[in-house]
């Protein structure tokens, strides 16, 4: 579920060679890896889109997901889903009415990696779909905190998407050390970003999970915190996840957008 991206202009080896590698967990790199298939309609939030993310219901008729999901014009929406394929009676399937890609989306470098789907009508809430609440406020995670992904994406880069969905804990890893040399120091994570995985390697989002949100712990309570972005291969040890933090200046924003439209 992330992309891989490159961010600055090298030699013509070096490109090739960090092509292949950069996924945005959207297509190349993105399900869980190292986890578990969750509880059957557990996470009755997540949302499944047809451009191979995930997303999070913030609303009865609103999605958020990752700006560079918007692959394909005519983006629909399954809610309730815990298999992807099979058909299951708690589905929901949504056309989209309106899509929002962040205004300064920036493919290259991935910031500002957030997009709002309207959907042509409400959700019918119950116990298989229902909204997962913005946080509060957007203060930043502190190195060391636990968090959960989930989504359907694959379990090692390469591999195709899972059926079922998946979860897997991940912990934030410090912005500075991301940054770092054997992090991430050719492209910046910068302080709109979250790095999360573990340092050993082996627990990861992959492709097909961009977009699916990332909740993280404040004592015994889980509040949705980033989105799925984009990452190096798949729980490879210093190439942790990269995720969306939602910011106050995000929050603003998914407010004054569905304000417009509504």
């Amino acid at each position: 579920m992330k992309k891989k991206v490159l961010m600055k202009k090298m030699a013509v080896f070096s490109l090739l060679v960090v092509a292949y590698a950069f996924v945005s967990h959207e297509g190349d790199c993105f399900e869980i890896v190292g986890g578990r298939e969750v509880l059957p309609h557990s996470r009755p939030y997540m949302a499944y889109l047809n451009t191979l993310c995930g997303g999070a219901l913030i609303k009865p008729n609103w999605v958020l997901s990752a700006a560079h999901c918007k692959k394909l014009k005519n983006i629909q929406v399954t809610l309730g889903a815990h298999s992807r394929n099979k058909n299951e009676n708690t589905k929901q399937k949504f056309q989209v009415k309106t899509v929002v890609v962040h205004p300064h989306f920036n493919s290259t470098t991935y910031s500002n990696d957030l997009m709002l789907l309207q959907l042509n009508q409400s959700a019918a809430l119950n116990k298989f779909v229902s909204t997962l609440p913005l946080p509060h406020s957007g203060k930043d995670v502190k190195a060391g905190i636990k968090c959960s992904v989930a989504g359907w994406g694959a379990l090692r880069f390469g591999n195709q998407m899972e059926d079922k969905l998946r979860e897997v804990n991940v912990t934030i890893i410090d912005r500075q050390t991301c940054n770092g040399p054997d992090y991430y120091e050719q492209f910046e994570i910068s302080r709109s970003m979250l790095c999360a995985g573990d340092p050993k390697g082996g627990k990861d989002s992959c492709w097909g999970d961009s977009g699916s949100p990332l909740l993280c712990y404040e004592g015994y309570d889980l509040i949705y915190r980033g989105i799925v972005s984009f990452g190096i291969n798949c729980g490879v040890a210093h190439k942790p996840g990269v995720y969306t933090l939602l910011t106050e200046e995000y929050l603003r924003w998914i407010q004054q957008t569905i304000q417009h439209y509504e």
